[in-house]
């Protein structure tokens, strides 16, 4: 079932990147299951997305993060025959896209490719604008004053 929320979009202003995260839930009906991956949480504001890519060089992988969304790709390229006839294949290496929707102020601050398995790092940076801070409370000051004395 698709929901239209073109009329949201039509009635609202700056509300755009909820109702596509809301559209992108909508679209999840059959999700692929290769490659299996892992998301844990490696520290208060660090997370680590760790694939199982067995058989791909780094060459053969590709990370982009663009509009919120993490794309991991990989396109295996052709094996060189070095006279070899392959009798049985069951090491997958089909080309594969995966996306990850980021949150808010999360960015990917490095990837590594290690025993078959690639870690990608990410980091929840907020800025000092957006953190809450602690406001001095005057004693003897008249806000009047207060407010004159930050103008100047």
């Amino acid at each position: 079932m698709r929901i239209d929320l073109s009329p949201l979009y039509r009635s609202t202003v700056g509300f755009d990147r909820l109702f596509s995260l809301v559209d992108n839930l909508a679209s999840v009906e059959a999700q692929p299951s290769y490659p299996p991956y892992n998301i844990e949480r490696t520290g208060e504001n660090a997370y680590r997305i760790t694939i199982a890519v067995a058989g791909f060089a780094e060459a053969d992988l590709a990370l982009e993060v663009k509009d919120g969304v993490l794309s991991v790709k990989g396109e295996k390229k052709a094996d060189a025959a070095d006279g070899r006839e392959m009798l049985y294949r069951g090491i997958a290496g089909r080309a594969f896209e995966r996306r990850f929707q980021l949150a808010d102020h999360v960015e990917v601050v490095g990837a590594q490719l290690e025993h078959g398995l690639l870690h990608v790092e990410l980091k929840r940076e907020i800025p000092e604008a957006m953190k809450p801070r602690a406001i001095p409370i005057g004693k003897g000051i008249p806000t009047a004053r207060l407010v004159e004395a930050n103008a100047a």
